[in-house]
């Protein structure tokens, strides 16, 4: 153990894989029925605890379902079944603080290994039936047993004193094929193919000597063939080295629950993904980096090329002002002016616009006649003002004119008094102010405007004494004349 924990001070901080080869690993096959999900999970998770209660090294796997009856899930339950095993060198790595990534089992490990040589050596063929594999490993000889590729058991014998290894293999093999026979999983008649990882100095007598029996079929495997499918340069020695090899290079999940013996790993996780979102994060600020100052770079040059064009065209606008006359006023004045003149045009008041808006409602109302227009611009303005020390009756001064009157700032509003009279129904009130009410809303549905009805064609006031007949037809022009006042404002 001391050498053990010296062993982990010279790895440092890195994580570690922990590859179980014990005696005391248990397996076991049970039906459940089939249920997905969580509910599955909670299951199976129970039925486990109840088969394996003093452990908390244990696994279910699903391998299928059955084909009778209800089709239930068939599961392979295992477990170290002696925890007390694996404590030392758990505690030892607690208390180096290596972090513990996972534990796995060489049994587990093993039947990979098989698949990766049957997909080498064999990619199109399906695997065997029953398929026996033996391997040489440091903790002794291991026989795992699989039916149509999935595991479902696996021992550890302990080699002969002084043997040989065939003299180990061939009663061992016949024990397990006779322990198979008796629980149902290998028939009397089936055969079983029994793959043996050997070393390549021992490959040729173990040939010889495993012969073939009525219901065995025996094949010696190099340790090298099984190399080279893992991708390996050295040659092993041991089974051991190529289940550390699956581990290294493609570790799985951890086959049995660590039992809270993983604070360490995830701290471990925690500082890596930290560190690797710090080089992640110090990437993207020098990039940006760089692109803030090849940006400042382009700007700078493009401000370089602006002010020198700036100053050539300043430079050719004083030689050109230079060989001209002397203009009649600053070209600011100038400016300005023009301006004016342009604002003067587009917001000077003019009774185009509402002679048009008053023009358009005459067209929708034939029956009414124009006789007289009065039109105005609403500007402020002082009232006229004699002049101080000015003799009486001499004319009074008149208040400058605002800017408002030439559409300066704004356009200002404007006014117009509109005289006319109704032509058809003379003789009818109603048909004379319905015309006149009709024609006035006409106006005032125009954007901007505002109507007033100044005089109506005849007078409606009660306290007006009637006068005249009722259905005689009257000449006199006032009888059928209103004036309106329109106001708009721009």
């Amino acid at each position: 153990m001391d050498e053990f924990i010296a062993y982990l001070e010279r790895q440092g901080a890195g994580p570690a894989w922990l590859v179980v080869d014990l005696i005391e690993e248990d397996f076991s096959r049970h039906a459940l029925p089939h249920v997905r999900g969580r509910a599955g999970r909670q299951l199976r998770a129970r039925r486990l605890g109840q088969q394996y209660r003093d452990t908390p090294y244990r696994t279910a796997l699903v391998q299928g379902r059955l084909e009778e009856g209800r089709r239930d899930d068939v599961v392979l339950f295992t477990a170290l079944t002696n925890p007390a095993l694996l404590a030392p060198w758990i505690e030892a790595m607690e208390l180096m603080q290596t972090p513990l990534a996972g534990i796995y089992s060489a049994t587990l490990l093993s039947a990979a290994l098989l698949r990766r040589m049957t997909r080498q050596e064999r990619p199109a063929a399906a695997p065997p039936r029953h398929e026996l594999l033996v391997t040489l490993q440091s903790g002794g000889m291991r026989q795992t047993y699989l039916q149509d590729g999935a595991l479902k058991f696996s021992r550890l014998v302990q080699p002969t004193p002084d043997g040989d290894v065939a003299d180990t293999i061939l009663p061992e093999t016949r024990r397990t094929q006779q322990f198979l026979a008796s629980v149902r999983l290998l028939e009397r008649d089936e055969a079983l193919q029994v793959t043996v990882l050997a070393p390549a100095a021992a490959v040729e007598e173990l040939a010889q000597r495993c012969e073939d029996g009525p219901a065995t079929r025996y094949e010696v495997v190099p340790l090298d063939t099984a190399a080279r499918a893992l991708g390996m340069a050295a040659t092993p020695v041991l089974a051991d080295e190529l289940l550390l090899t699956i581990v290294a290079r493609h570790a799985p999940a951890s086959h049995y629950p660590l039992a809270g013996k993983d604070g360490y790993y995830r701290l471990w996780r925690l500082r890596l993904s930290l560190f690797a979102s710090s080089a992640v994060l110090g990437t993207a600020c020098l990039a940006w980096t760089v692109a803030n100052l090849v940006g400042y770079g382009i700007s700078h040059g493009n401000a370089n090329g602006l002010r020198s064009e700036t100053a050539h065209y300043q430079a050719a606008y004083r030689n050109s002002m230079s060989s001209m006359p002397p203009a009649v006023d600053k070209t600011v004045n100038m400016k300005a002016a023009v301006q004016i003149d342009r604002m003067v045009a587009q917001q000077g008041p003019s009774p185009q616009h509402m002679l048009g808006m008053v023009s358009e409602a005459l067209e929708n109302s034939p029956q009414i006649r124009l006789t007289q227009l009065e039109w105005r611009a609403q500007v402020p303005g002082q009232a006229a003002v004699a002049a101080p020390g000015a003799a009486p009756g001499s004319p009074a001064l008149v208040a400058p004119t605002s800017s408002l009157a030439l559409g300066i700032p704004k356009a200002p509003a404007q006014t117009l008094r509109l005289h006319a009279e109704v032509l058809a129904g003379q003789d009818n009130y109603r048909v004379v102010l319905d015309s006149m009410n009709g024609f006035a809303r006409q106006l005032a549905r125009m954007p901007h405007m505002t109507v007033e009805i100044a005089q109506l064609p005849f007078d409606i006031r009660s306290n007006v004494k009637l006068s005249g007949s009722v259905g005689v037809a009257n000449s006199g022009e006032d009888r059928a004349k209103f004036t309106l006042d329109l106001v708009w404002t721009p």
